[in-house]
């Protein structure tokens, strides 16, 4: 439980049996925000309990604030603010905190980009975020790691809530809404507006109140280990930086209408080209120039600015100032003796599952077998079947079983695949079974 006393405190639930399709929301009681929200009824959360705090931008303040939170007691809630769509990088751009006996405090990472010394202070501590998975790469880029966390959208999904977004769940259980009409804004404009900065606060003000009636609700259907084992993954795993892909340019948006090798050497010399520039200037790619202009050049493959310009996507001032950089990349492409040019992509792993009845036809039947196993013990444990076990992991084990179709063999398929132990005990009943062929 937190040290901190709720906003609003949930309320035991009556319930017995195994009634876990619809968790219950909480019923009102007093709370410490002056209103008290009658049942079926939210109200709007618009401004923090002490008030929103401006951000932490000189060392001075930045040590004070360690001295806090040192001093504070409990969990820590932790958000971060990326500019996705405004920048190239995922880096934060605000970082928000709260912790009881310290209060809630807002710290601009652009003057303070090492966090180190507040790390230390709170490295035992439980850290309650929401979807953590997009946070943990940004903070451990400024020194925050976790040893211990528990991710309120996960929690919510292993408890079977439809929705888990934060405004959601916190209406749900807590009765309070919050409005996220800033989530997607430029958080690396500078100053941030006040309006930004009391989003920003109540990101974090109801994190550990969310945090105490997921736990409950978990303990209450029997997953708060199956919770535990995931957090444990995630603090193992979250801060890793997303994977490098090969090949990028392949995902350009719309590259499916572009035929020929020619014309991909188009797409991949102009995505190579705005991803330069994206990256120097720090710049959303699609913001340089967009993926709908790089098509189209690369299915026109125009000759000249003039044919260039009037191609859709390149109309834009600060586009037509690059007509020369993109002519050339188009030029590039044109100059590749045919050696150079893109071969079909290297599948890693299997391929794609609606060319498998093709190319292995009992392959496809393991999958299908194997997916309605993996949907059966997901309803029946009320989970959303990707939870329950990651697409790609069932694709891979029924693309290539163990030679030998045993539940050791298939436990252990399951664990090269990162599996969790709970999900490998819910399965294993059934899973050999599907991946064996069929008796005669």
């Amino acid at each position: 439980m937190t040290d901190e006393p709720p906003l609003r405190r949930r309320a035991a639930a009556s319930r017995t049996g195994n009634d876990t399709q619809h968790p219950p929301s909480a019923r009102s009681e007093p709370s410490d925000a002056g209103t008290e929200p009658t049942d079926g009824q939210s109200v709007p959360l618009t401004a923090p309990r002490e008030g929103t705090p401006e951000p932490v931008a000189a060392p001075e303040q930045f040590a004070e604030v360690v001295a806090r939170f040192a001093g504070g007691t409990g969990p820590v809630a932790l958000d971060a603010e990326r500019a996705s769509g405004y920048r190239y990088s995922q880096r934060a751009y605000l970082v928000q905190l709260r912790r009881a006996g310290a209060g809630t405090v807002l710290i601009d990472p652009l003057p303070l980009p090492d966090l180190t010394a507040l790390d230390t202070v709170i490295a035992d501590a439980e850290w309650v975020l929401h979807a953590a998975n997009q946070d943990l790469p940004c903070l451990a880029e400024l020194g925050l790691r976790p040893r211990r966390l528990f991710d309120t959208e996960l929690a919510a999904r292993l408890a079977g809530f439809e929705r888990v977004g934060l405004a959601a769940l916190t209406e749900q259980l807590l009765g309070f809404s919050l409005e996220k009409h800033h989530s997607a804004a430029d958080w690396s404009s500078r100053p941030l507006p006040e309006s930004w900065l009391t989003y920003a606060a109540l990101d974090v003000e109801l994190l550990t109140d969310l945090r105490d009636a997921l736990d409950a609700e978990l303990a209450r259907q029997g997953k708060s280990e199956w919770a535990a084992q995931e957090f444990a993954a995630l603090v193992l795993n979250g801060a890793r930086p997303p994977r490098v892909r090969a090949e990028p340019w392949r995902r350009t948006s719309g590259i499916h209408r572009v035929r020929g090798a020619r014309a991909q050497a188009r797409v991949r010399s102009l995505w190579y080209a705005r991803d330069q520039i994206a990256a120097r200037r720090d710049t959303a790619p699609g913001r340089v120039l967009p993926d709908s202009a790089i098509v189209a050049a690369a299915e026109l493959d125009p000759k000249d600015e003039k044919a260039l310009l009037t191609l859709p996507g390149f109309g834009g001032r600060s586009v037509r100032r690059l007509a020369r950089t993109w002519l050339a990349a188009l030029d590039d492409a044109r100059q590749l003796p045919d050696e150079a040019l893109p071969a079909a992509p290297t599948v890693e792993g299997p391929p794609p599952p609606h060319r498998w009845a093709e190319r292995d036809p009992a392959a496809a039947a393991r999958l299908a077998r194997c997916r309605e196993v993996v949907l059966r013990v997901a309803g029946e444990h009320n989970l959303p079947a990707e939870n329950l076990i990651s697409p790609d992991t069932i694709r891979r084990i029924a693309w290539q079983p163990p030679e030998e179709i045993s539940e050791a063999t298939v436990a252990d398929a399951l664990r090269d695949h990162h599996a969790r132990e709970w999900q490998i005990a819910l399965l294993l009943p059934h899973l050999p079974t599907a991946l064996a062929p069929p008796a005669p």
